[in-house]
């Protein structure tokens, strides 16, 4: 990859203001906040101060119970975010502007990487403040073992999440295809057949990466060999995304 492929800063702000001006885009990302907090601390506020796990077993785990919903905004801000170039000839005109390919890819996922990084970061410690204050004696705090670690692990896994739904989206055009498959795959899949494959579970994308907010990791990773295991989901979907952005005609 040479210097005239890496993203500018004239091309990563027509990337943002594309994002900002898709309303499905914008609402997902505002979503990942909204979902992952409300549905957090409406839980903590209505059975927190019943007994130690009453959000889970695993109370720094529990902290961030509605993650379980936000990364399903995270897949869709990945997927809208990237679906608008492939649809109306939209690429053809971001060519016109910026013809190469390499550095159209790399700037929307810059744009993805950021906002969702971002959001992330914020979600997960107004998540954790939040909601453990609600906790009563059984709340968490930030001095915590592991309550850092967790806050920041929990951004990044929303990052990676919404980056291996846009590398998806790229590869085969469609954020309605990537949205119905993937979050199936990632909230379903793991309870029917996690009994029958074992202990390969663990890799998958969202069990290994939420292994960083766990107090104890499970099998073979921890916590930040997890979040690797889930960056290298992501890395995949965006290398074959590229591929599939550079050979297909716009």
């Amino acid at each position: 990859m040479t210097a005239a492929a890496l993203p500018t800063v004239p091309v990563l702000h027509s990337e943002w203001i594309k994002i900002r001006s898709a309303r499905a885009a914008l609402g997902s990302l505002i979503t990942v906040f909204a979902a992952t907090v409300g549905i957090t601390v409406l839980t903590a506020a209505a059975i927190g101060t019943s007994e130690p796990g009453a959000l889970g077993e695993d109370r720094l785990l529990g902290a961030f119970f509605g993650i379980n919903f936000g990364q399903i905004a995270a897949i869709a801000f990945g997927a809208t975010a990237f679906a608008g170039e492939f649809r109306g000839g939209a690429l053809r005109v971001s060519l016109t502007a910026v013809p190469n390919r390499t550095r159209l890819y790399l700037s929307k996922a810059a744009a993805v990487a950021g906002l969702a990084f971002v959001v992330g970061q914020i979600t997960g410690l107004v998540t954790f403040v939040a909601g453990q204050a609600l906790m009563g004696e059984y709340g968490l705090s930030l001095g915590d073992p592991g309550a850092l670690r967790a806050v920041f692990g929990s951004g990044i896994y929303l990052t990676l999440i919404a980056l291996l739904s846009a590398g998806l989206t790229a590869l085969v055009r469609s954020g309605t295809l990537v949205m119905s498959l993937l979050i199936p795959f990632l909230l379903i899949l793991p309870f029917v057949v996690g009994q029958v494959v074992g202990g390969a579970m663990q890799f998958m994308p969202d069990r290994a990466g939420q292994l960083v907010m766990r107090t104890h990791a499970e099998g073979s990773l921890g916590p930040w060999s997890g979040l690797a295991v889930t960056a290298l989901w992501a890395l995949v979907a965006l290398g074959a995304g590229w591929l599939a952005v550079r050979r297909r005609d716009a």
